[in-house]
């Protein structure tokens, strides 16, 4: 098994990242000027409200938007030095899969059901590894099946005959079974109840420190960012109004009022509550997004300049907060 070494060196760099998706009718504006790093051997945990723009971050790095309606409109994604949306295809196919893997949401639609575990798993080891005979191939397989729990000797089972967190790990099998040096895990534990989930998770920070395989975490569940993740980005109508280190998001002074408001949204079990305090209204229309803050029309801290322009990104050591409160030129700090 190969260790990348875990430094501070950013394997992968999202910068100004700007994505639409265009039909006929209207133009969505799913991704607003993001910017993302991740360092080599690290986690980074992606946050937001279904709709936020998570997961077509994520296609973005794959280069697998939907061709039709789906475009890149600016910024750069620099993954081992290069940018992924400069290369040509044949070289994002051998990146993909490879170097980049992709955990997707739901397991139940991400397996063939007419294959073998074994059939789906091999696929992605012989097309990164042609040379590699089928004595090798198989065992490769029986290696990856056993790294996430897995019998080898129930290779030959269909998907039907796991259960869904079996099936999880049959997915991150197949994603890691090339060992890449990033892995996308897209709501990994949707679906499953808590204590499989639990032991998912477990059992993709073992692989994570066997393998010194970069994460990036896509979830709406701050819990799992908790227990996974060495640095968070929380992001809100294709923006990300706050990142930092898990300690900066978790246990710092000062937040952006959209994640207070995902805290305020956690019960805790040391307070007494008659209710949960949600945050109020909905996300922009993404096809329609205000010409202020885009959080504005939700919080309770709004003045003139959040409802006129953008905020600016204050930014304190590794802590950055995009909310005109901490921006001294709004008037606000």
């Amino acid at each position: 098994m190969r260790m990348e070494t875990i430094t501070d060196e950013k394997i992968l760099e999202i910068e100004d990242l700007e994505v639409i998706y265009k039909t006929d009718l209207e133009t969505v504006s799913a991704v607003n000027g993001i910017d993302i790093s991740i360092s080599r051997g690290k986690a980074l945990g992606l946050v937001g409200e279904t709709g936020a723009g998570k997961t077509t971050a994520a296609l973005s790095i794959m280069r697998l938007l939907p061709s039709n309606t789906g475009r890149v409109t600016r910024g750069t994604i620099t993954f081992e030095g290069r940018n992924l949306l400069e290369i040509n295809e044949s070289l994002m196919q051998e990146t993909r899969g490879n170097r980049i893997s992709m955990v997707f949401q739901d397991p139940m639609t991400s397996l063939n059901p007419v294959l073998t575990v074994s059939d789906q798993i091999a696929e992605a080891v012989k097309l990164h590894n042609p040379d590699l005979s089928k004595k090798d191939v198989s065992a490769r397989v029986d290696d990856t099946l056993s790294m996430v729990g897995i019998l080898p000797s129930r290779k030959f089972d269909y998907p039907h005959q796991f259960s869904g967190g079996m099936k999880q790990r049959v997915v991150i099998a197949m994603a890691l079974c090339c060992e890449p040096a990033l892995l996308i895990a897209d709501e990994p534990t949707t679906a499953l109840d808590v204590t499989i989930q639990a032991q998912v998770l477990s059992m993709m920070r073992e692989l994570r420190n066997r393998l010194g395989t970069s994460l990036l975490m896509i979830t709406h569940d701050l819990g799992i960012v908790a227990q996974s993740c060495d640095d968070v980005a929380v992001m809100y109508s294709g923006e990300i109004i706050e990142s930092g280190t898990a300690r900066d998001v978790f246990t710092g002074d000062e937040h952006h009022p959209y994640t207070v408001g995902l805290f305020n949204s956690i019960p805790d079990l040391d307070a007494q509550s008659r209710r949960l305090k949600p945050i109020p209204g909905l996300m922009p229309d993404p096809t329609n997004l205000p010409a202020g803050c885009f959080f504005a029309p939700r919080c309770e801290n709004r003045f003139e300049a959040c409802l006129k322009t953008r905020p600016a990104t204050a930014i304190h050591g590794s802590h950055r907060i995009k909310c005109h409160i901490f921006n001294e030129t709004s008037g606000g700090r």
